[in-house]
């Protein structure tokens, strides 16, 4: 198994897209999370996360064939990842643990991670926590269905707040 992470262009945008709303929409559908769901993004939206000039998007390559994508965005000190996905299809297969220690080796010098999940999908929570990804108490709730849970990750050489 060969995985890569290759910087996403405008002319991916609409593959993205489709990916995205693969992999979201069962999701969407167990939550009905609507406003928040990237699975109801549009094309722009994606080509703006493409185009940040504090991020971007980054397509996860196995073996030659896209499985899904990953955007960093560089804010005030750490990086935020949101979304991360990967086709139902690639799940379970240990791809979302390679790719977060792909990232964050491509990242190197940053220091503090963060990123939003849904509290009730306990596998997505798993994996972070697994990764070193620490609940950070803040929650949010969505609707009666679904609550988002923040995590961040410090470098274990870093000692800033």
């Amino acid at each position: 198994m060969h995985l890569s992470l290759i910087k996403a262009t405008v002319e991916d945008a609409e593959i993205i897209l489709n990916m995205q709303r693969r992999a979201f929409m069962p999701l969407l559908e167990k939550y009905q999370d609507y406003d928040v769901n990237p699975a109801n993004e549009t094309i722009e939206r994606v080509m703006e996360r493409i185009l940040n000039r504090n991020g971007g998007f980054y397509k996860i390559i196995l073996d030659q064939q896209i499985v899904g994508a990953i955007c960093i965005s560089h804010r005030d000190g750490y990086e935020w990842i949101s979304p991360m996905f990967i086709l139902p299809e690639y799940q379970g297969k240990g791809i979302g643990q390679a790719v977060l220690i792909e990232i964050e080796s491509m990242f190197h010098n940053s220091k503090v991670w963060q990123l939003a999940t849904i509290q009730e999908e306990e596998r997505n929570c798993y994996l972070y926590e697994k990764m070193g990804y620490v609940s950070t108490g803040i929650s949010k709730e969505i609707n009666d269905k679904a609550t988002l849970i923040y995590y961040k990750k410090v470098a274990e050489d870093y000692h800033g707040t």
